[in-house]
């Protein structure tokens, strides 16, 4: 029906927008990981504090990695997603998965 395809298509375009704002937030966090990676990387630097526990900038930086990681899993499933709905080989899903692709960069 028609309501259906515009659903799909507006679907898609979202999808497509938070695929593209997920891959901007991973170049922040790359960004914010290697701001918290210590200047020097001697080996005194890198070891674990004898404490045992870990360093402020180890954690933080352990936890952007995370952060990164779980951010590549959603866009992958993300992806895959778009993928399979432009391989409907619809025409109008694929306008709304560029569509949503551009706007998306643009925000």
């Amino acid at each position: 029906s028609r309501a259906g395809m515009v659903l799909s298509v507006l679907v898609i375009l979202l999808l497509s927008m938070l695929y593209e704002a997920i891959k901007m937030g991973k170049a922040v966090l790359l960004r914010r990981a290697l701001l918290a990676l210590p200047r020097s990387l001697s080996r005194e630097s890198l070891a674990e504090p004898e404490e045992g526990g870990t360093g402020p900038a180890q954690g933080r930086w352990f936890r952007y990695h995370i952060s990164q990681t779980l951010f590549h899993v959603v866009q992958v499933v993300l992806g895959y997603m778009v993928m399979l709905a432009v391989m409907s080989y619809n025409a109008w899903i694929f306008l709304g998965a560029i569509a949503g692709s551009t706007l998306g960069y643009f925000v």
